[in-house]
């Protein structure tokens, strides 16, 4: 009986031990990439040229253009600015690209090109991008709205997931590519991120919404087979890599690659496993013959993104004791994500101060 008993207690220190053991090696998958960025600590100012295309984004503020001190600066080829689908279709099938016309002329004085961000989504509820024939039955309204993790509204975007939608979308994708295919560097798809789901809409559906992606993707490289294309392409609704895996963002990245649109996301955050977990590591462990963007967005150049509850990088006076990441995010790019394409956001003080003083 003694005998049995210390065989009893062995076999379960044993067990306990094993369970030790093991979890000492286990490693928690979300946590892959947390320490990519550590490689890059050491790396400085000045930027030398490195076959990566610098454009300096400006969003929908196309007047900060004006006798920007970039465009004298060789290190950067141009500029990305956004252009809300209603300002190019402000009546059904009647298309007005003026705005886009005027900065490709300006940007040319300066030898510069553009590259066009198309929005169909916004981040603010009061600001709806697509046209307003779109918001009738016909069209089950266009849009909706979205909603951030509390609940709250934070935006519009068109339903990507309505074939009738994406059949206007793909006809002023045609009539752009009409015009500028070649004249422009390139043209980007907003991202795939959107706070939607079928409690706030009843005609959405995870796999009706990878569907509309792609077709959209699709459409725009049949419009711009010469130009650059891309695609933000950074969360999908109903996932959360690498747990929550139904292979929706890297099926997108499969299907850029396949069709030749390039791939890319908003927000470099080299620290967070939001980002590093998603379109980071689609972009870090393929292999691509299409063009890899990443963009440098509000909030990026302190670590932070738009989103963040606590960014107010507006109240940053730029002081010295900040610490300038704009080495780091570049190198990160360059090495861990082997871009072709970088977008800084025109954000002060830090574009002047961390990103001008860093390029040569």
């Amino acid at each position: 009986m003694i005998k049995r008993l210390s065989t009893i207690i062995l076999s379960i220190f044993l067990s306990l031990l094993c369970v030790s053991v093991s979890a000492q090696q286990w490693e928690n998958p979300s946590e892959k990439y947390k320490n990519a960025y550590k490689k890059y600590l050491e790396a400085t100012c000045p930027i030398t040229q490195d076959g990566i295309q610098h454009f300096v984004y400006f969003a929908r503020d196309r007047e900060a253009l004006v006798k920007h001190p970039f465009l004298s600066h060789p290190a950067f080829n141009g500029a990305q600015i956004m252009y809300a689908w209603k300002e190019l279709e402000p009546e059904k099938g009647e298309y007005d690209f003026t705005i886009i016309r005027e900065d490709i002329a300006y940007l040319k004085q300066y030898g510069k090109k553009l590259f066009v961000q198309l929005q169909e989504a916004t981040f603010h509820p009061n600001y709806l991008a697509v046209p307003a024939y779109l918001t009738t039955k016909e069209y089950q309204g266009g849009a909706v709205l979205q909603y951030d993790d509390n609940g709250k509204p934070n935006g519009w975007v068109a339903k990507r997931w309505n074939k009738k939608v994406r059949v206007r979308f793909a006809l002023l994708l045609k009539a752009l590519g009409e015009e500028f295919d070649g004249k422009i560097e390139g043209v980007n798809l907003q991202e795939t991120a959107i706070g939607v789901n079928k409690e706030s809409d009843a005609s959405f559906t995870e796999a009706g919404y990878v569907q509309g992606v792609k077709e959209n993707m699709l459409a725009l490289k049949k419009a711009f087979p010469k130009s650059a294309t891309m695609i933000y392409a950074n969360f999908m609704p109903g996932e959360w890599l690498p747990f929550e895996n139904k292979s929706y963002l890297k099926g997108i990245y499969q299907y850029g690659e396949k069709i030749g649109v390039g791939l890319g996301a908003p927000d470099l955050m080299v620290t967070r496993k939001g980002q590093l977990n998603h379109a980071l590591a689609q972009m870090h462990e393929g292999k691509f013959t299409v063009p890899l963007g990443i963009a440098i967005q509000d909030g990026n150049y302190i670590g932070k993104t738009g989103a963040d509850a606590d960014d107010h990088e507006e109240s940053d006076t730029g002081k010295t004791a900040r610490h300038n990441i704009v080495p780091l995010l570049h190198a990160f790019a360059k090495d861990f994500l082997r871009v072709n394409y970088m977008f800084w956001v025109n954000q002060e003080p830090y574009f002047t101060k961390d990103v001008m003083n860093c390029f040569e």
